[in-house]
């Protein structure tokens, strides 16, 4: 089930450059700014409302989850190098 906030419309309206209603901010988009991956997470919105089929948007997809993923690196600080798998 989506989530208010995270629908397609909102981020088509966004998109294209509609005002949006007056309410109080959603706890995960706030959660992503504080991330700095605002852009990525709207670019993924952007594409998922415009083609409505995840598959069809694995670039943005990725792009989002590798900015997340440096995020949680850069808060966990150096830790011990681990090998990567065979």
């Amino acid at each position: 089930m989506a989530r208010a906030g995270h629908g397609g419309s909102r981020a088509a309206a966004a998109a294209r450059g509609e005002a949006e209603e007056e309410e109080g901010e959603d706890p995960l988009d706030a959660r992503i700014a504080r991330s700095g991956c605002l852009q990525q997470h709207r670019e993924l919105q952007e594409c998922m409302a415009e083609r409505q089929d995840w598959r069809r948007c694995q670039e943005p997809l990725r792009a989002f989850g590798a900015c997340m993923a440096r995020r949680q690196r850069r808060q966990r600080g150096p830790g011990p190098e681990l090998e990567p798998p065979d």
